[in-house]
């Protein structure tokens, strides 16, 4: 389903923003993302509010959504596309209206190739080369960007720019560019931190759903 595979898509753009820790190959850019890494690690939760663009001249492709995310922790609720992902630290609950379908699953913390929040400020410790970009001034802010590169040579992206606001340190937005000419852009519309959390944020709670098809993976 394509909703299930932009989803994924959008979690590890997700998890990118919020991985900012790996190794040295340039001192500047790692400096900047240790001080992003480490404000990140400060805040007791994080909402934003988010535009995804998808685009491919070449196969004359233009999307443009909207939607939303609460990370606390290892927890969060995903909002994007009509489908709503919550993780409550232990299951995956990806519920999908247009199917009336919800499908549980756990996450295996021994895959090391899977991209899980456990990871969000380590994943990006190997299988990148990465240094200073350009500075763009955009509506009066600085934003400084760095160029992360993958060493694999199988790997589809061909770089992806991470745009940091320098003077708050925060993400504004992030650009993803294949090798076969696919351009995906994640830019930060409002982001707010330590906000007040229902109890119940991260929980999934089975009677909003009476008529789904409960898919359990687990």
């Amino acid at each position: 389903m394509q909703n299930k595979n932009t989803i994924k898509k959008l979690l590890f753009i997700t998890l990118l923003v919020l991985g900012c820790t790996s190794q040295a190959q340039d001192k500047k850019a790692k400096a900047l993302l240790d001080q992003v890494s480490a404000k990140v690690k400060s805040y007791n939760s994080i909402l934003i509010d988010f535009k995804y663009s998808l685009s491919n001249t070449k196969e004359n492709i233009n999307q443009d959504s909207k939607g939303n995310v609460i990370l606390k922790g290892n927890q969060y609720v995903l909002n994007f596309m009509g489908v709503t992902k919550i993780f409550d630290g232990k299951k995956n609950y990806t519920i999908v209206p247009e199917d009336e379908e919800v499908t549980i699953s756990k996450v295996d913390e021994n895959d090391n190739t899977a991209v899980t929040p456990s990871k969000m400020l380590t994943f990006f410790n190997s299988g990148y080369k990465y240094n200073l970009d350009e500075v763009v001034t955009i509506k009066g802010r600085k934003i400084q960007y760095v160029k992360l590169v993958p060493i694999s040579s199988k790997d589809q992206r061909k770089e992806i720019l991470l745009g940091i606001d320098s003077q708050t340190k925060n993400i504004y937005n992030l650009i993803e560019i294949g090798k076969k000419g696919t351009k995906t852009t994640l830019t930060v519309n409002s982001f707010k931190t330590n906000q007040p959390l229902s109890k119940n944020q991260f929980t999934f709670v089975k009677s909003k759903y009476p008529n789904y098809y409960i898919n359990s993976l687990d």
